[in-house]
């Protein structure tokens, strides 16, 4: 497995090059950049990777402008010193991140990830729309604190505040407010997903993302799963997937 290193920071470089070497002649160093631009005449002048690793922040920019100048065909990991305000948009698009210092264990499990996802049907993994919102909230430093909804005829203004839990349902999102109203958005889940405090609202599963001071129960459920009740509602359907439980458990102590 061929890999790219976009730092700019030679000490990253050094620890990244050195948890590489652990995983053994699995992968193999194919070049190292060190800006926007000497990536980008890389990728131009050499076949592409099997797998990236960019860093965020470069010296001359940010490393999405890559993407709008040289056609990026490998799956990327993001290496970031940031904290986590835009990072779940990665995962969802199948594009994994490490958060500095890396450790060997989130790095083996990143290349584990890459590995899973070589063996589905291969598509464009970078989304222009999930770039567009990260470098928002890059510009910005925050996230969304109100939603503008239609209401009739009319259009409203939802403070994100107010808002119980969000769900997706026959195809159509809806905002959910403390007093149980709810309001359709444009905006899909995933979307929604990074315009949000990750540290007040969570994804439990492929319909739902909940506040934490909505929830009233918290019921062990089958299969290693747990059910929430909030007190806005009470769904049947309200449950933590498995795979996120540990990750939802970690999100409650915070």
């Amino acid at each position: 497995m061929k890999v790219l290193i976009v730092e700019d920071e030679k000490a990253a470089i050094r620890r990244l090059i050195s948890l590489l070497k652990e995983l053994g002649s699995l992968v193999e160093v194919a070049g190292i950049t060190d800006s926007i631009k000497s990536t980008v005449n890389w990728l131009r002048d050499h076949d592409q990777p099997d797998l990236a690793f960019f860093d965020i922040q470069l010296a001359d920019g940010i490393s999405f402008e890559i993407f709008d100048q040289v056609e990026v065909e490998c799956p990327v990991i993001f290496t970031t010193a940031y904290d986590q305000y835009a990072l779940r948009a990665f995962e969802v698009n199948s594009i994994d991140y490490l958060l500095k210092p890396i450790d060997q264990e989130k790095l083996e499990r990143a290349i584990r990830k890459y590995l899973k996802w070589t063996g589905a049907a291969k598509s464009k993994v970078i989304d222009p729309k999930t770039l567009s919102d990260i470098r928002e909230m890059i510009r910005t430093g925050g996230y969304k604190e109100r939603f503008v909804v239609k209401y009739g005829e009319h259009l409203r203004s939802i403070p994100t505040i107010e808002i119980s839990h969000i769900k997706s349902e026959s195809k159509a999102t809806f905002l959910i407010t403390r007093g149980n109203k709810k309001f359709l958005t444009d905006h899909s889940l995933d979307q929604l997903e990074n315009m949000i405090d990750p540290g007040q609202f969570f994804r439990i599963n492929r319909r739902y993302i909940i506040r934490i001071d909505s929830i009233q129960d918290i019921i062990s459920y089958s299969n290693s799963r747990l059910r929430l009740k909030l007190k806005t509602a009470d769904d049947p359907d309200m449950i933590v997937a498995r795979e996120k439980v540990g990750d939802f458990k970690s999100w409650l102590e915070r």
